[in-house]
């Protein structure tokens, strides 16, 4: 699907989930996995694609595989948000769900630690499929909690950086940078004042613009949120720090935060046309996969350019990674068809002519190394770097907590104070973000 409706979801789903995951166990893993999967039987496929185009995709790879398994229908429910999911989850019964899909990454940990969702890996030996040499590295790092992999990658999400070639060599800029120190710069010559605002501006670096989040911009900068004691980093991993700093010298050398607020509140919707970057008024944009169709559709009166995200300067070798995330899928532990459930997860994770034709009919990362080379493949040119980007190994995501994203909303809420000026200790508010952090972790076990 396009990121729309993903970033939409998982913004609720951080904190809704918390609520509906934290009371218990909802099942067993691997006791609903006595069923024959050969037999007639019918399963029950939970999902959130809402979009006409999405729906329509969907029913075509259930259609690939009824064809390909006769014996096994597959009632599909969409449009499911992850609580709906949750609950569903905790009471089971008939009209469950025996297989699910869910927008966010952040969950894993709530799912596999609750029992919510059975580990896959018994079933991945049983057959004969490798997830390390099936799925991206980073792809198969959100899908495992503590040694649990409990979901499998279905599909998925890379962000790179959007240029305006029009805008570029108006101001002399041959190619997009490749540093930060190159962006810093960039952004500055980029970014035309009008007065007290702007004309044009090089770069939107406040944290609520748009995708400019705090892990957007961390995964450039391949942080360690947690020790190896599962204690936040967030104080001890010196990459927060050149990450926050680095956010905050750009939001001072661009005009200061309340004047770029100021420019922000007078820009259009992140998912309609008049998108900033659509309409020319920013120049560059952090953003996925899924902003390419979306500003071309909106015909744009200049030429696109897409390329990787910067990495800090004593990084150059690792130019081409960036922030992988995606949509998973699992099966339900209250579910009685395991067996039926995981031959259709198999099927729509790992066949690579079906995860490519579901790929192509929605826009998003294929999740599997042979999909992303596949010459069945279909894309414009320069959505080949979010491809590039997916199978990079030093490409990075965030790892799952046993209570769900709610660590990365802690950081995020550091991140406003800071970029406001409300916090000015870094050193200090990294502190006591951590132990935050920690706080929450403690009381959710």
């Amino acid at each position: 699907m396009p990121g729309m409706s993903r970033t939409a979801v998982a913004a609720l789903a951080a904190s809704a989930s918390i609520a509906l995951l934290t009371t218990g166990c909802t099942g067993q893993s691997g006791s609903g996995a006595n069923d024959d999967a050969s037999k007639e039987t019918t399963i029950n496929f939970w999902h959130a694609w809402s979009a006409p185009g999405e729906v329509k995709a969907v029913k075509t790879l259930v259609a690939g595989f009824e064809k390909a398994h006769p014996n096994i229908q597959v009632n599909v429910v969409g449009n499911m948000t992850d609580d709906k999911i949750n609950q569903a989850l905790r009471t089971g019964g008939d009209k469950a769900p025996d297989v699910i899909s869910s927008f966010t990454t952040n969950n894993v940990g709530k799912f596999c630690s609750s029992g919510a969702l059975v580990d896959l890996d018994p079933f991945f030996e049983k057959s004969g499929v490798d997830p390390a040499k099936t799925f991206p590295k980073t792809m198969n790092e959100y899908t495992r909690f503590e040694g649990n992999r409990c979901t499998v990658p279905l599909l998925g999400d890379a962000y790179g950086l959007y240029y305006n070639k029009t805008a570029f060599k108006k101001a002399g800029i041959d190619s997009p940078p490749k540093t930060w120190s190159e962006f810093e710069s960039d952004a500055k010559k980029l970014t035309v004042t009008k007065g007290d605002t702007y004309s044009q501006l090089g770069f939107m670096p406040n944290y609520h613009g748009w995708e400019s989040t705090t892990e957007h911009y961390f995964g450039q900068f391949s942080p360690t949120y947690f020790d190896k004691a599962g204690k936040s980093n967030l104080a001890g991993d010196p990459a927060f720090e050149a990450g926050f700093t680095l956010q905050k010298r750009l939001v001072d050398e661009l005009g200061g935060f309340r004047r770029l607020e100021k420019y922000r509140s007078e820009l259009g919707d992140e998912w309609g046309p008049k998108h900033p970057f659509h309409t020319g008024q920013v120049a560059m944009q952090l953003d996925g996969e899924w902003r390419l169709g979306m500003a071309e559709e909106a015909k744009p009166g200049f030429e696109i350019g897409v390329a990787p995200l910067p990495v800090p300067d004593g990084q150059a070798d690792q130019y081409g990674k960036g922030y992988i995330t995606g949509t998973i899928a699992g099966i339900a532990a209250t579910s009685k068809k395991q067996n039926a459930a995981w031959e259709f997860v198999k099927y729509m994770t790992t066949d690579t002519d079906a995860v490519v034709g579901f790929a192509n009919s929605i826009h998003n990362v294929p999740s599997t190394l042979a999909a992303l080379k596949s010459p069945k493949l279909k894309y414009d040119p320069r959505f080949k770097t979010f491809l590039d980007i997916a199978a990079d190994p030093d490409s990075t995501t965030t790892p799952a907590s046993l209570n769900g994203g709610t660590y990365l909303v802690t950081i995020q809420q550091f991140g406003y104070d800071y970029e406001s000026g409300r916090a000015k200790d870094l050193k200090a508010g990294l502190r006591k973000t951590a132990e935050q952090i920690d706080t929450d972790i403690a009381q959710a076990k």
